[in-house]
């Protein structure tokens, strides 16, 4: 089969178009074989390519996080979806037998991986993963929009939902609106009734933003983002902030966050390593979050907004699956503004 892979871990030059790459197998039990249709690039491939500490990949690694596809086969014991089913796919795998588990919270499996970090993943003609890790789709959902779908849009709810539990009344800042999950955490806070707030270093994309309903618009290029905010709101700051770009926003983000108010992040793109004046965390009460990917109760509920048609993100661009080296430079480059998408099947 076709797949996009690396051998070794560095930069972009590692990534290889493959056509001779062998089938995975159906397992015994409780899997789904898919014929994968489309799959969204995330910033994860690039770490994944870059290499992830007590990770190893070994010649051949199929790339790539989520996707959408064509149910082709199933276990004996499957019984949730059948061959033929259009199918969304989450990309974290859990234990299912963990006290986490157990309590819901799958993110947080003592076991927990994710396809094509720690298993080969769905940048390929065809995908092998457990049936509880796909939801069915019904022919109302365009093929676009379940391309766009996925890792981004379950990231954001469970930041924007299970987490900083965004209500109507908040205001909320997202660093950076050119992304999915930016994008995502924009639609479901503005679903929710919260004042958004947006940045980005590109006119033309706040622009986009403000079409896509964000109240205010800051263009973070050589000002302090935090200073910007309380300025504008009467030094009162908002509610929450999404920061999901590290280092270079972090004091920043703070500063924006008035008292009482919650951060969350799911990632750092410009660096791990933070800085907090712990007396600012006390004396304004914040609550600091991290968030990753979703447990079951997070992907039902946002399958359940994309059926419904309230949670269709914008797509910058689709490359065919033996072009994915392109559509990765694009990406790394960071000038799309929506889901950079792979056409796989025809």
């Amino acid at each position: 089969m076709r797949a996009l892979t690396i051998s070794a871990t560095g930069s972009l030059d590692c990534v290889e178009f493959s056509r001779d790459i062998a089938p995975p197998a159906l397992g015994a039990s409780g899997s789904v074989r898919l014929r994968m249709q489309a799959a969204p690039l995330n910033h994860l491939d690039l770490w994944t390519i870059r290499g992830l500490p007590g990770v190893t990949v070994t010649p051949k690694w199929v790339i790539g996080a989520d996707g959408w596809g064509i149910v082709d086969e199933v276990s004996a014991d499957v019984t949730s979806v059948r061959p033929g089913d259009r199918v969304v796919v989450n990309s974290g795998l859990s234990c299912r037998n963990c006290e986490y588990c157990n309590a819901g919270a799958h993110p947080l499996c003592v076991k927990f991986r994710v396809l094509g970090e720690h298993v080969h993943g769905t940048f390929a003609d065809a995908l092998v993963v457990p049936a509880t890790n796909v939801r069915a789709i019904p022919p109302s959902v365009s093929d676009a929009a379940a391309s766009a779908f996925g890792l981004a849009a379950m990231t954001a709810w469970r930041m924007l939902v299970t987490r900083a539990q965004v209500t109507a009344g908040d205001e909320v800042l997202i660093w950076g609106i050119g992304g999915g999950v930016a994008q995502a955490a924009l639609l479901i806070a503005k679903a929710r009734g919260a004042r958004v707030w947006v940045t980005s270093g590109s006119d033309e994309k706040l622009q986009r933003a403000r079409a896509m309903g964000a109240d205010e618009v800051i263009n973070h290029t050589g000002i302090d983002v935090g200073r910007e905010v309380r300025a504008r709101t009467g030094k009162r700051g908002v509610t929450v902030v999404v920061d999901s770009v590290g280092a270079a926003t972090w004091e920043q983000s703070l500063g924006a966050l008035g008292r009482g108010g919650r951060l969350v992040t799911c990632g750092g793109t410009s660096g791990h390593a933070l800085t907090t004046d712990v007396r600012r965390l006390f004396w304004n009460q914040w609550t600091i979050m991290g968030s990753t990917m979703g447990s079951d109760a997070d992907f039902d509920a946002v399958v359940g907004e994309l059926i419904a048609g309230r949670l269709t993100l914008p797509i910058d661009s689709t490359f065919p699956l033996e072009r994915g080296r392109e559509a990765l430079d694009r990406l790394q480059a960071g000038s799309q503004f929506g889901k950079i998408v792979l056409q796989i099947g025809a």
